[in-house]
């Protein structure tokens, strides 16, 4: 049978698409403005609940760890740092709440698997004072390159900003505006400090300690060279771009390069864990026979630090620094 329409289900349809374009183009037209400046990133999302800068300055500061005038809390600066430069938006008090409520949690789970309760207790000790960290480092991690990634474009809008005719201070507050985390609230905080007394230098490098990314140091260097020096900040910065850039572009080069390399290692490091686990699952008593001798579990002790041992190798054949 030829297929065919019915011409007045055709015009319900079209009917139906035109009314929902009409919603779609009056919500860009009347919301998506108003929205844009919430969405882009946290630091502009708090100035539409509260437009004194200087308010939402000291909350983005006491969120990552910091105190009302910029400095570490904790008395340890390494783990300060690491909470700052990891950008959670919880503060430490919150941190070290959330592991000591999750800790008990964590015990009762693992008696209820294993039935021990000295295994029990180790493992939680162990997981209560490395995990928040390891989570920590993770995150902290994939900040930076987030940042990394952005940092050309953001250096890019300076350049124009300054060949147009504004001032560092100018150019940087415009990066706060137009780009999204961790760019945009990042610059943004320098330029609110630049307002509130800090001269550009020192806002510069309160950024690399906020961040720690590895690019931050040449930026911060040519623009206090430049802010003692004098010269065209607007050509060193576009060089710095293009350096950056091609790392960039290199470490992505290299990364394809060496993805053989990485799913090589995966699968032979899953293989063994994965064939272990159908044979227990298919025949539970297969290895029943050799647990309880010492001689099974020092093989088995010797064969994982050597996969580990050969896991570490191949990573660092195919992870270096560029």
């Amino acid at each position: 049978m030829a297929f065919s329409i019915d011409p007045v289900w055709l015009i319900y349809g079209f009917a139906a698409g035109s009314a929902i374009l009409f919603a779609e183009g009056c919500y860009l037209l009347f919301y998506s403005t108003a929205t844009y400046r919430k969405r882009i990133n946290r630091r502009l999302s708090l100035l539409q609940n509260d437009g004194n800068r200087e308010n939402i300055l000291v909350q983005l500061r006491r969120e990552r760890g910091l105190d009302a005038s910029g400095q570490f809390r904790l008395p340890i600066e390494s783990l300060n740092r690491l909470i700052t430069q990891a950008g959670v938006s919880m503060g430490p008090s919150r941190i070290a709440l959330l592991t000591v409520i999750s800790m008990p949690v964590l015990f009762a789970g693992l008696v209820t698997l294993r039935g021990s309760v000295l295994e029990a207790s180790a493992a939680t000790l162990v997981g209560g004072l490395f995990g928040p960290i390891l989570i920590l480092k993770m995150l902290r991690s994939r900040r930076q390159k987030a940042f990394g990634a952005q940092f050309p474009d953001a250096i890019d809008m300076i350049v124009r900003s300054l060949r147009a005719g504004h001032p560092v201070p100018i150019a940087v507050n415009m990066v706060g505006r137009e780009m999204k985390d961790p760019v945009g609230s990042e610059f943004g905080i320098v330029g609110d400090e630049i307002t509130y007394g800090a001269d550009l230098e020192t806002a510069m490098r309160n950024l690399y300690f906020r961040m720690g990314q590895e690019d931050l140091p040449l930026f911060v260097t040519a623009v206090a060279i430049q802010g003692s020096t004098g010269g065209n900040l607007g050509e060193i910065l576009e060089n710095l771009s293009g350096v950056i850039r091609q790392r960039f572009k290199m470490r992505r080069k290299i990364k394809a390069l060496a993805a053989e390399a990485r799913a090589s290692a995966l699968i032979l490091s899953s293989l063994p864990i994965g064939v272990f686990a159908i044979i227990q699952l298919v025949s539970p008593q297969f290895y029943g026979s050799v647990w309880q001798y010492e001689l099974t579990k020092m093989c088995l002790g010797l064969a994982i630090a050597w996969m580990l041992t050969g896991n570490l190798i191949m990573y660092r054949m195919v992870n270096f620094k560029i």
